[in-house]
């Protein structure tokens, strides 16, 4: 395992990388922790500021392109990008059935699927962990 191919990467790359794997840290932090506490609401702010950067930085990253300069990974920065403020005021409105579900879809599709296909020889994340 080795961070070269990831540090050597564009800028966009770097932030959308490290916002991603911080918010999937805090992610499980998150599910793991007990809720409604003020710590959960501290990293529950940062998570989704971390999720907001991951969103827009991919909107600067074309390494795939199937319809332009996009993919369908950009769908899932869309989707995490309506989704977040709805999880947000889900939260502030007390509704915990729906923050969670919605929390819950961020974290999986955003995170553990999306992060599953950076895992696919030829990509940076590949390289990163499996070695070039």
């Amino acid at each position: 395992m080795t961070l070269a191919p990831l540090l050597e990467a564009t800028p966009a790359i770097r932030l959308h990388a490290f916002a991603a794997m911080a918010a999937f840290a805090l992610g499980i932090v998150q599910l793991s922790a007990p809720k409604g506490t003020i710590p959960h609401r501290t990293i529950g702010w940062i998570w989704v500021l971390l999720m907001l950067g991951v969103s827009i930085s991919a909107f600067f990253i074309h390494q795939i392109r199937l319809w332009g300069p996009w993919s369908p990974i950009h769908l899932l920065a869309i989707f995490t990008l309506i989704m977040v403020p709805i999880a947000v005021w889900h939260a502030r409105q007390h509704h915990v059935t729906q923050h969670r579900i919605a929390m819950l879809s961020i974290f999986f599709g955003a995170l553990v699927v999306a992060g599953a296909f950076t895992l696919v020889p030829g990509r940076i994340m590949h390289a990163v962990v499996f070695g070039p």
